[in-house]
């Protein structure tokens, strides 16, 4: 089940007395929450509680689910922390061996099949991704709490969904967010919605639209963006704007070999698009992504221009000057910006 049917059963009052939350997305976990506790508040004395699971044991939180509550006659309760009641061998990653956790399940198991009346049970198992190197943790999660026949899954955002659900959440705060300064915003928070919400609702105070130049002062995280304008002017082989950037990350306050990281990174997936013969930003973005590799729009359109500015022996020599400089930033040096002053003026030579 999605966050969004999750939303439209407890809109229509369909709420399942049993639900597991599964995922690290926050965004729309907390929506589903605050949404059910919108719903219990419209009910008569609705008492609402929070378990922690790694500190009560799950037989000792069902036995209390079916206990009736003296003083409401609805109960919401919330468990965190669910996947700590696995037996401990199941969340090692050394050992999957040892206890089945059959007395807890069993116990859970019965629960679901006779659930208390008036009482809705919410359990939070949010330690893992469902993507990526934490999925086979998931799918144990998953299988231990298999007798709950609701599952709502809070996956990541793309960068597509998130930019939609930032136009969606500026509408709401009244903030007016030019198109660059939306796109930088998202690409800065690495799409993750929980963090661009917060930040809508810092900016929202700021009391006029928002451009890209007052986002980088605006939001700390968005200094990354003046580092691609850096990549886009060595992409373009352009020695002033370089070494006029170079110069607004300094007084920033940005750490150089941070900077040259991101260098690195943009120049290794120009050459990877030269020798793939790839054409423009939609076969760079398509390319990356069927490898695995999360790109949006305006960094494939950013790699593109690298990889058309730069022949592959330039893209080699500059992957030799990186390596050259990053070994320079680690021996004595007069200071970090005259050594990558001097890479600037050695790349756009």
């Amino acid at each position: 089940m999605t966050p969004a049917q999750f939303l439209a059963r407890v809109k229509r009052n369909e709420i399942p007395p049993v639900c597991l939350f599964l995922g690290q997305e926050s965004y729309n976990r907390k929506r589903c929450r605050e949404a059910l506790v919108a719903a219990s508040r419209g009910a008569v004395q609705t008492e609402i509680e929070q378990y922690d699971a790694s500190e009560t044991s799950l037989t000792a939180i069902v036995d209390d689910a079916r206990a009736m509550s003296l003083f409401a006659s609805e109960r919401l309760i919330f468990v965190i922390g669910a996947e700590t009641a696995m037996p401990r061998t199941s969340r090692d990653d050394d050992d999957e061996s040892g206890g089945s956790g059959a007395p807890a399940t069993g116990v859970l198991e019965a629960y679901v099949r006779s659930p208390t009346p008036g009482v809705i049970l919410i359990l939070e198992a949010t330690r893992w991704d469902l993507e990526g190197e934490d999925k086979p943790k998931t799918e144990r999660v998953r299988k231990f709490f298999g007798a709950i026949p609701d599952v709502v899954e809070f996956r990541r955002f793309s960068v597509d969904e998130a930019r939609t659900e930032l136009n969606r959440i500026a509408r709401e705060a009244n903030l007016k967010l030019d198109p660059a300064a939306a796109e930088a915003l998202v690409e800065a928070l690495a799409a993750d919605v929980g963090r661009i919400a917060v930040e809508v609702e810092k900016l929202s105070l700021y009391g006029k639209p928002i451009s890209a130049e007052d986002l980088a002062l605006l939001v700390p995280d968005a200094r990354q963006s003046t580092i691609f304008a850096l990549v886009n002017a060595l992409g373009r082989r352009d020695r002033v704007r370089s070494l006029e950037t170079l110069d607004a990350l300094v007084r920033e306050g940005e750490y150089l070999p941070l900077a040259l990281t991101f260098l690195a990174t943009q120049f290794r997936m120009a050459l990877v698009a030269k020798e793939a013969n790839l054409r423009g930003a939609s076969q760079v973005q398509s390319h990356f992504q069927r490898a695995g590799v999360q790109m949006w729009g305006s960094r494939a359109e950013q790699v593109a221009q690298t990889a058309a500015k730069f022949s592959k022996e330039q893209l080699e020599r500059g992957l030799k000057l990186l390596f050259e400089t990053d070994r320079d930033l680690r021996s004595a040096r007069p200071d970090d910006r005259t050594v990558v002053e001097s890479f600037v003026v050695r790349l756009c030579a």
